[in-house]
């Protein structure tokens, strides 16, 4: 065994992505079996949903774990009743046990409360593969994934209740074969609808509003500590609506300042949002934000969504605190929409979306609460 895990860790190839692992292991191992064994399967195959490599920022400390020859079919509700077990056990036999020098066998899931299913590659010179090619429906995986079917009709309610990130996975990734039609359902969730776009844009600035003052104001009672803290929840805020403004999801926050760095904006104010941070005193962290504030309002001019807003900086209420008056943006986003339900909604809130009310880990992987978060917006 000992010589098995030795020319496995030689053969291992240091230049290749995950998600080119997958589509290569796809073309040149799975489908050839399938070809020979199941050559009328209608099929889809892909890489979607979970994992670094889904949305292409896997590196080599992504490897540890989950990372590997794996991917999707996905397959009609009629066949995969019928044929999975037969498809998966073929797979055992005839797969190959390593592929480009990653071994093809996975450990057993654990089911730990703190590793949610960690699964590693494990060489092997004897017995089946243990393979991680998943069969499923894409209605079950959606279900699992989202929290809705394929054939849900999408209401404003759901896309507010759906977290960046699972758009984001659900969409990201690719797909390798697609005789079933993947690819027209990923494309419903390609980006929010026009009235929940405007809804979120007008939330997001909303959170501006509520705390920009409070920058100066902490630091104005000697709590440098406070003040950069909400600095900080002011740098969140900005990053998630630039996201919005340039029709982004955003990934969740271990991706997301890497992700960031790729929007058009960033050259101008990921330097002005780390300085912010850096800042020793809260009338430097106010300069620093009083520099987005005039970006941020230069990113919505160009929009073209409302009327020109000036771009003011002005004194908050005679305090001596310099804000965007970020309520201006507000206003003129929400007097755009024209959908009823969203109307309603922003009459009785402004929370916006799931990723603008909450940051915990925990409520935005719950799928099983998608319907009940839903059910937060009706009133």
């Amino acid at each position: 065994m000992d010589s098995v895990v030795n020319d496995y860790n030689a053969g291992m190839s240091a230049n290749i992505s995950g998600l080119g692992l997958a589509r290569a292991f796809y073309h040149e191992a799975v489908q050839p079996v399938l070809a020979s064994h199941y050559p009328r399967l209608l099929h889809s195959a892909a890489l979607i949903g979970s994992g670094s490599e889904v949305l292409g920022y896997d590196d080599a400390v992504s490897r540890d774990h989950n990372w590997g020859p794996r991917l999707q079919l996905f397959l009609s509700a009629p066949e995969q009743t019928r044929l999975s077990a037969g498809i998966t056990q073929t797979l055992r036999r005839h797969l190959p046990r390593q592929f480009r020098g990653y071994a093809t066998n996975w450990s057993a899931p654990k089911h730990q409360a703190d590793d949610k299913g960690t699964r590693l590659l494990a060489p092997t010179d004897s017995g089946k593969v243990n393979h991680r090619v998943e069969l499923l429906t894409i209605d079950n995986f959606m279900r699992a994934h989202l929290g809705l079917g394929s054939k849900h009709d999408l209401r404003a309610t759901d896309w507010l209740s759906l977290p960046q990130q699972k758009l984001l996975s659900f969409t990201s990734g690719a797909v390798f074969h697609d005789a079933l039609g993947i690819e027209t359902i990923r494309q419903r969730f390609a980006y929010y609808p026009r009235d929940v776009w405007l809804y979120l844009l007008a939330c997001g600035w909303q959170r501006i509003a509520q705390d920009e003052h409070l920058v100066p104001r902490a630091g104005a009672v000697g709590d440098e500590l406070g003040s950069r803290l909400i600095a900080g929840r002011l740098a969140r805020s900005i990053l998630l609506l630039c996201f919005l403004m340039e029709r982004a999801y955003a990934p969740y926050p271990k991706w997301l300042g890497s992700a960031f760095q790729r929007l058009a904006c960033a050259h101008e104010l990921a330097p002005i949002l780390a300085a912010a941070q850096l800042a020793s005193d809260y009338r430097e962290r106010e300069s620093h934000l009083c520099g987005a504030w005039q970006i941020l309002n230069r990113l919505h001019n160009n929009l073209q969504l409302t009327q020109p807003i000036a771009p003011a900086v002005q004194e908050f209420h005679g305090r001596g605190f310099m804000v965007s008056n970020a309520w201006r943006y507000t206003q003129a986003l929400l007097e755009r929409i024209a959908c009823d339900e969203l109307q309603q909604i922003a009459a009785r809130s402004l929370i916006g979306g799931i990723d603008q009310f909450s940051d915990n880990t925990d409520l935005r992987e719950a799928v099983q609460l998608r319907g009940a978060i839903a059910d937060l917006y009706a009133g």
